[in-house]
């Protein structure tokens, strides 16, 4: 199975490629977008390269900062957003030094979610505070997959990234020639089968390049993925905003950028 350090000319030779594509285009979408997939590609590369230690680090790192963008987008207060927040950052250092304690760990975090609201005294709005905090948990531990999932992890991470750009570059396509066909779902009506296939498709291959593609890791790339893109963007729907956040040029926030290894960890996990 093709690691880190092994993938990383093979990653910078892609940034290139893809970068002088990219500038020539003009586009000022296209260009945000690359600098953000520079800035993340070594760092998500160089966590990996670490080992397990790195891996933990970055997903507390990612689950910390999903949960503070969603704390503001489900109305969370401070309270609430600071518990759950401890809770997923903690997830994966429990993984990585002890193991056996993590699914204790998870259902106490959850249960110390719901309880903020309990003991603030909320007759008003504490169920729905409770809900939404115990669902935020549930969510943005799915990064503590991705030191459950060891050596095959950042592969599953390598494979979302280009699923979601095949997507992408692959609805725009379809869609000049308008053979993108229906909406996958009413949440999300700019994204279509055609991007979808695509994606899947090349999401499937680089699990294949880096010697990781196994059934389990196929259903997470070509199905959980996009469905937990759609999953973000029901939240984001119920708030009634655009992106999670604004910090990351093109991409908006962490949320908006790891939305589809949110589901396609947990599922790769069970699955695997």
């Amino acid at each position: 199975m093709i690691g880190a350090v092994e993938a990383a000319p093979y990653i910078a030779g892609a940034l290139g490629v893809s970068g002088a594509g990219v500038w020539l285009s003009r586009r000022r979408e296209l260009v945000r977008r690359w600098i953000s997939w520079a800035v993340i590609a070594p760092v998500v590369g160089g966590a990996f390269a670490l080992g397990a230690p790195g891996a933990a680090v970055l997903a507390s790192a990612v689950a910390a900062v999903a949960m503070a963008e969603y704390g503001r987008m489900a109305g969370l207060r401070t309270a609430e957003t600071a518990v759950a927040g401890t809770v997923v950052a903690a997830l994966p250092a429990t993984a990585w030094l002890a193991p056996d304690l993590l699914w204790r760990a998870a259902l106490l975090g959850v249960l110390a979610a719901a309880l903020v609201p309990v003991l603030s005294g909320d007759a008003e709005d504490g169920a729905r505070r409770a809900s939404r905090a115990v669902f935020g948990v549930a969510w943005l531990s799915a990064p503590v997959g991705l030191v459950l999932l060891g050596p095959a992890a950042f592969a599953l991470v390598a494979a979302v990234a280009v699923a979601d750009v095949g997507a992408w570059f692959g609805g725009h396509f379809f869609g000049r020639h308008g053979v993108g066909g229906p909406p996958l779902s009413p949440l999300s009506p700019a994204k279509r089968w055609g991007g979808a296939v695509t994606g899947a498709a090349a999401g499937v291959a680089v699990l294949a390049l880096f010697g990781a593609l196994t059934p389990g890791t196929a259903v997470a790339v070509a199905v959980a993925a996009p469905l937990g893109d759609l999953l973000e963007s029901m939240v984001k729907r119920g708030a009634g905003v655009k992106d999670a956040g604004g910090w990351l040029p093109g991409m908006g926030g962490l949320l908006d950028r790891a939305d589809s290894l949110l589901l396609a960890l947990p599922v790769a996990v069970v699955l695997s």
